[in-house]
């Protein structure tokens, strides 16, 4: 069995990390041409719908005492997104948003949660094929966040009006 740092630990460490995301993404998609823009709305949904996934794992790797292949999958995809933003800032030569808590909170933190795992005799091999589910989960965020917006954003009509 392993503590409960290690399985609710992956959502508070999610949480620093995309509070840093959920404050600075909008205004840095503004200042960057190459990237399209990203509103605050946005952004906080997409970062919503993320922890949802992300707690749903915690509460399942907090159920399984860490054995839930659906928790270690998010941690291991967790600590791997770690490199995605350390490559970003180097694409983009600064800032990106997240930059800073990757290497400080999500790396660390999934590498000592897989060890506290292994040192508990469970073994953590995600599939492949449960990593792909990052981007996917990422990427259905975005578009789900870009339609909940976009709805929200569409002027209303009153009865009558035509619109």
């Amino acid at each position: 069995m392993v503590s409960k740092k290690v399985t609710w630990g992956l959502l508070a460490a999610w949480v620093v990390h995309d509070l840093e995301e959920l404050v600075t993404t909008a205004r840095w998609t503004r200042r960057q041409p190459r990237v399209p823009t990203t509103t605050a709305p946005h952004a906080a949904t997409a970062i919503g719908l993320v922890g949802v996934v992300v707690a749903a794992a915690a509460a399942d790797g907090a159920r399984t005492g860490g054995r839930s292949p659906f928790f270690q999958a998010v941690l291991t995809g967790f600590g791997l997104h770690s490199v995605t933003h350390v490559l970003g800032s180097a694409v983009f030569r600064g800032y990106t948003p997240g930059v800073v808590t990757a290497p400080v909170v999500v790396a660390p933190f999934s590498v000592w949660a897989i060890r506290q795992l292994r040192r508990a005799g469970i073994r953590v091999h995600p599939s492949p094929r449960a990593l792909i589910w990052f981007p996917v989960t990422v990427g259905a965020a975005h578009a789900i966040a870009r339609l909940v917006t976009r709805a929200a954003d569409r002027p209303h009509s009153m009865p009558g009006q035509r619109p």
